[in-house]
């Protein structure tokens, strides 16, 4: 055998070194099309940018105001918009007064509060968009720091007005694929005093009962007037309880179309309804789902559409309604996305139960890797 010279193996080392990256190359390529690039869109944020929205997240807990919000959504060229009065007290959480007898609407639109993130909703943002600081204007008569969540193509798919001396997100928009604004929402008036004597004009929170379209169901959830959805809805499941869910046979998908991703599961109290939230860090929809069938005649005057031969009753108005039924289930989607939204979803969502294999063959691989360590 002829001993390799040096030439020979500084061209071979060339040759191995220009494969490597070559393929190396085409792994990044691979992935960009046919994944999810988050890793380069996490790279191209700005990390003063994401500071300013995890900032607004905590002075939403802390910050004592009172104003007027408002909400406008837009679906094929038509608005709808509703306002409330609102005032915040640190400890009270958040009150809510509308024109309507104190109803109206609940003014949070988009994922987690209209003013602020959720830890959660706040990692699904930067893992979906690239967030960076804009130029500052001002807003409500107050000077604002001005962030932007950007698609991969570099076009805003959100933007944030973020006080400048409070830090308080004052106002956020959504922004279609166009550049057409789809959910704008926030103060149009705002005081970070409030006499005292004022207090008492605002209603206390309270729980309302939303009927579920085309059921004779109910479950509470929050009114225009109410708080949070977790004081009507109780305690937020953890991983065990959503497996739980998972394993008697309630579809509790992780992902929808539109990069939508679980991020919340709570149950109504008293073991019924189960509202499911998914976010892509923007948008955010409301799945409820329950057993049952779908009564069509509680769904007169809903528009009913066939797609991809599933019967979907859906509703436009302010908020977007989709219903649509599986096998033992009925689910009700409502958001303040699109309409396409809605739809999308309402027709994803399972079709029915697991089959009893599936899930007993789930619960098997759970207590194997329970039981070895190294699984």
């Amino acid at each position: 055998m002829t001993a390799p010279t040096a030439t020979g193996l500084a061209g071979r080392g060339r040759r191995c070194a220009l494969l490597a990256g070559a393929l190396a190359g085409a792994l990044a390529l691979a992935g960009l099309l046919s994944g999810d690039p988050a890793a380069v869109r996490r790279t191209r944020s700005d990390p003063g940018a994401v500071g300013l929205l995890r900032a607004a997240a905590d002075a939403a807990r802390r910050v004592p105001y009172e104003g007027r919000r408002f909400l406008t959504t837009w679906n094929r060229g038509a608005s709808a918009t509703s306002r409330v009065a609102v005032t915040h007290r640190p400890g009270e959480g958040i009150r809510y007064r509308s024109a309507a007898n104190g109803t109206g609407y609940r003014p949070e639109s988009a994922a987690g509060d209209t003013t602020g993130f959720t830890p959660g909703t706040l990692a699904l943002l930067t893992r979906n968009y690239s967030v960076v600081r804009a130029a500052d204007a001002a807003i409500c008569g107050r000077p604002a720091r001005v962030v932007e969540a950007r698609r991969a193509d570099g076009s805003p798919a959100g933007r944030f007005w973020i006080d400048r001396e409070t830090g308080l997100m004052l106002h956020r928009e959504l922004i279609d694929a166009k550049g057409h604004p789809v959910i704008v929402t926030g103060f149009s008036e705002i005081s970070f005093t409030m006499p005292p004597g004022e207090r008492a004009a605002l209603d206390l929170p309270r729980s309302g009962l939303l009927r579920f379209p085309g059921s004779s169901a109910s479950g509470p959830v929050e009114s225009a007037g109410s708080g949070t959805a977790a004081s009507a809805w109780g305690d937020r499941l953890d991983r065990a309880g959503i497996a739980g869910l998972r394993d008697r046979g309630w579809p509790v998908p992780q992902d929808l179309p539109g990069r939508l991703t679980l991020y919340d599961v709570r149950r109504e109290k008293g073991g019924g309804a189960v509202h499911l939230s998914y976010s892509d860090g923007l948008a955010a929809v409301s799945v409820f789902v329950q057993r049952g069938t779908l009564d069509e005649h509680g769904l007169a005057g809903w528009q009913k559409t066939v797609r991809r031969g599933r019967t979907v009753y859906r509703r436009e108005s302010l908020r977007r309604w989709a219903v649509s039924a599986g096998k033992g289930y009925v689910y009700t989607v409502l958001t303040d996305a699109p309409q396409s939204t809605a739809d999308a979803v309402a027709v994803n969502m399972p079709r029915g139960a697991e089959p009893l294999w599936t899930r007993l063959s789930r619960g098997a691989r759970r207590l194997v890797s329970a039981v070895d360590p190294f699984d």
